[in-house]
């Protein structure tokens, strides 16, 4: 008997010192693209001083569509801002084919470049605005 992954999408969290780890179930896409990028944001500006480094855990993921892929970038850009590392664990073979399509894992698993760990840089990717 073959015994599927669920579809419905879901989030799991993990808040260390310095990391925040989210577990991605189900599929990411134009559905559920906004809940990820909105839940990861509250979580990354809940605690007094954002995490060092951000794991997104696929390892639960059934699909991806472009919506998901612009959600990554938005999660990418805010916690750069903070200026947080994103790391993408446990890629199943058709996210890691779209991130080599795009290419744009490197970019997303790049070190950050917003302000300091833990401080935001002038653009702070949370509000949309500038700082001054």
């Amino acid at each position: 008997m073959t015994i599927l992954p669920p579809t419905e999408f879901a989030l799991s969290f993990v808040r260390e010192p310095a990391a925040l780890t989210v577990r991605v179930s189900g599929e990411l896409d134009y559905d559920t693209s906004d809940d990820l990028v909105e839940t990861v944001v509250e979580h990354l500006t809940a605690e007094q001083s954002p995490p060092l480094d951000v794991r997104l855990d696929f390892g639960d993921l059934t699909w991806i569509d472009s919506s998901g892929l612009s959600a990554l970038l938005m999660v990418h850009r805010r916690t750069s801002a903070l200026g947080a590392t994103l790391h993408l664990d446990n890629r199943p073979e058709f996210l890691e084919r779209m991130l080599r399509i795009t290419n744009v894992l490197g970019h997303l698993t790049g070190p950050a470049h917003g302000g300091e760990p833990g401080h935001p840089g002038p653009y702070d990717g949370i509000t949309g605005a500038s700082a001054t």
